[in-house]
This record gives structure tokens, sequence and C-alpha cells, in this order.
């Protein structure tokens, strides 16, 4: 326990910490030789270029080398392809659609992509931002309010068909049951699926109780899925403590732990029972020191003893990311079980940023650079490979560099034939 404390106390110092103190620390912490960087370098160059050279890429490869995601359309189509899903009334989908398409100079994307079908959508796309853009007066106004007016649903049902079949790229299906069908394809190649449900924070007890029988419904929905004795092969799910609780703040921190740990321990009781694993996800910065104490608490349950499918999702934009991986080996340590750590660059970076400018603090608790936070990903990765031993190292990421550079560090590293660590 003294350990434990001593490392929290390092975890809380570190919130506000100069960038370039803390990327020092990091730095000095491990061992990423030069040679290991550019053999890592001349790996990712030829991993992207044998992507690049594929005969038959997918439609979404084939969206992505038109519409960068350093244009306006290109971020525009993520967003829609990301949220029709979530959307509930047609209303607001016809609102976010004229948000996101009228302002986006489509025309100069016509007739650019080696796919036809690609070519198409960018002439309805075009055709959909003049429908709806505003400006001008007299009969043409007129007549643009009314096209505007008459032929919205039209352009719902079109644009939400295609952002659907680019949002399928991000979302298996709408039920679990539906995620699990579309997942069997690739599950019988070897693949398994860790499952996170999309969603927001509960604002109401009600959302409380419904997100968690949705949790509690997906892994009893699972366990057929689990027919490996290695949790690694067995699918996963992810919750988030937030969803499961509505006033998850450390203001309310005697309620949380009262009311909040009980239903974690049952979801991963639950979750042991069938051999699967259960990650708790990454929250808010502001709630870090919150979530580490429910997380020592429900570990510390007699009845997930020698279960090592218990899981934590760890930023690597977060300055205080290192000394959370360094906590969490300790208190495997103390209980003498394995867990696993999910290492992801971030989720929260403009809200965190905007939050600690409304709030006046003196810094941020994630780095304000980019740079830092690849930086900030490769030393927290290379502690988690060398903390093997009680942790199972999950990197997620879809930068070819990271994979690379993991690959690189990880190479040489094996445990009874198989690797310890996975990507996601």
């Amino acid at each position: 326990m003294r350990d434990l404390e001593k490392i929290r106390d390092q975890i809380r110092q570190l919130r506000l910490g100069d960038d370039g103190e803390v990327l020092r620390r990091l730095r000095a912490s491990v061992d990423l030789p030069r040679a290991q960087r550019q053999r890592a370098r001349a790996r990712a160059v030829a991993l992207v270029e044998a992507i690049r050279a594929r005969s038959n890429p997918g439609l979404m490869e084939v969206f992505l080398a038109e519409y960068g995601l350093s244009t306006d359309e290109g971020v525009a189509l993520m967003c829609l392809a990301e949220a029709l899903l979530r959307v509930p009334d047609a209303a607001t989908v016809d609102e976010l659609i004229e948000d996101k398409i009228a302002p986006s100079a489509w025309n100069a994307h016509l007739g650019k992509s080696s796919s036809s079908l690609v070519n198409a959508s960018t002439w309805a796309l075009m055709l959909t931002g003049k429908v709806l853009a505003e400006g001008g007066d007299g009969l043409a106004a007129t007549l643009r309010g009314a096209i505007r007016r008459l032929g919205e649903p039209v352009i719902r049902t079109a644009v939400g068909q295609a952002m659907r079949e680019m949002g399928r790229q991000f979302v298996l299906g709408e039920t679990i049951e539906d995620a699990i069908r579309r997942g069997q394809k690739q599950a019988a190649r070897g693949y398994s699926y860790s499952y996170d449900m999309l969603g927001e924070a509960a604002l109401t007890a009600t959302d409380a109780a419904r997100n968690f029988d949705a949790y509690a419904a997906s892994i009893s929905a699972l366990g057929p899925q689990c027919t490996s004795r290695d949790i690694r092969d067995n699918p996963g799910i992810s919750i988030k403590l937030s969803a499961i609780h509505p006033r998850y703040d450390h203001t309310q921190h005697d309620r949380v732990m009262a009311e909040l740990v009980p239903r974690v321990r049952d979801l991963a009781r639950q979750a042991a029972a069938l051999g699967m694993g259960l990650n708790i996800d990454a929250e808010e910065a502001d709630r870090l020191d919150m979530s580490l104490e429910v997380i020592d608490a429900v570990l510390r349950d007699r009845e997930l003893a020698g279960w090592d499918g218990f899981g934590v999702v760890v930023q690597a934009y977060g300055k205080r990311a290192a000394p959370v991986i360094d906590w969490l080996h300790a208190l495997a340590v103390e209980l003498d079980r394995k867990i696993m750590v999910r290492l992801v660059k971030g989720a929260y970076w403009d809200s965190e940023i905007k939050h600690a400018q409304v709030e006046g603090l003196d810094g941020f608790p994630v780095f304000q650079r980019k740079e830092a936070t690849d930086v900030s990903y490769l030393c927290c990765a290379r502690k988690l490979l060398g903390l093997s031993d009680r942790i199972y190292a999950q990197f997620a990421t879809h930068n070819a560099h990271t994979v690379a550079s993991v690959l690189e560090m990880a190479a040489g590293r094996d445990d009874r034939g198989r690797s310890d660590f996975e990507f996601q």
C-alpha cells in the first residue's frame, strides 16, 4: 500500500507539469536506441507503401485518398460517418447534414478520384451543398428555399445511406447481436474483438441503470463466443464508469464509492465467470484520480482472484500516463495477478485544452503538441513491454510509425511461443 500511495502522489503532482520537463523525464526513463528508431522508420515507410500499392482498396481507402482529413470536406465526411448512426430523429439529421455539407468546397474534388462511385458521390454532395447554401436574394433565393424545404427528405435519405456505408467502417453494429454477427467473418480468421458501446455519460439515474443493463446484456451475449481458456483469445468489452453513474465527479466521492464500485464489481464478476476481458475505458483528466480509486476497490474483490481479464485504458496524451502504468503494475504485484493495459493516444484533447482554459489553470493535463503525445506513447509502450510479468499490453493506434516502433521494441520478446502483447 505504501508504494501505491507514493506513486499516487507522483501522479497528482504531474497533473499540470511542464511539457518539456515531463518529456525529458520520460525519455530518460526508457531506452529507445537510435538504430531501433531508424529501423522503425524504415518499417513504417514499407508498411505505408505496401498499403498504398494494394490493387483492391476498400471504399474507405478510396474516400480517404480523395478527401484527406486535412481538408474541410474530409472532416465533414468523418463527422457525418461517425455521428449519423447516433442521431435520434430526422430533424436533427437534416440540421447535421446542412451544417457539415453546405459550407464545403465539394466541386474542387469533382472527377479527381479513380473510383466512379466516389466521383458520383462528389457530384451528389456538390449539388446538395448548392441546394443548402445560404445567401442571395430575390427569385433565386425563393426558389432555393423551396428546393431546400422539398429536398431535405431526399437529401437525408441519399446522404444518410452513403454515410452509413462509411460509418460501418467504424461501427460494427447497432446492437451487440448485430456486431457479433458482422464480426464472425473476421473471428473465423483468428481475430478477436473488444466491444465498445457508443454513448455519452449518464445524466440521470435512469440513464445509468439503462447503460448498466446494456453492459450486462452485452456480456451475456458474448458468453457463447468465449470458447478459449486463454482470455486473450476471447472477445472482451469496455465500459465507461461515467456511463453507469450519473454523478461521477470528485465532489461526489463518497456516493461514487458506495454506489459505483458495486456496479463495476458486478460486471467484472460476470465477465470473469465467462472467461472474457473487461476494460475500464478512459475518462476526462479530472476524473483520473477517482478512476484509480474505483479500480483499486474493484480489483481487491476476492471473487476476482485468479482472473487476468481486468483491463484499464491509459491515455498517452496525459502527462501522468507513465506513473499510472507504474501504479497499475504495483497494484497487480500486490494483488498477485495480471492485468491488461490498453494504451491509446487520447480521446478528449480539444475539450481538455478548453476546460483548462475556462478554469484558468496554470497549465494543461495533456500535452499541447501532437509530437509530444507520440513520444509519450512510445515511451509508455516501451515501459509496458518491460512490465510483461504482470501487464498484458494492448496497443491501440492507427499510426504506421507507432505500429512499426512497437514491433521493433518488441522484437525478440516472446512468451512460450506467442507474443505478450496485442494490437487493437
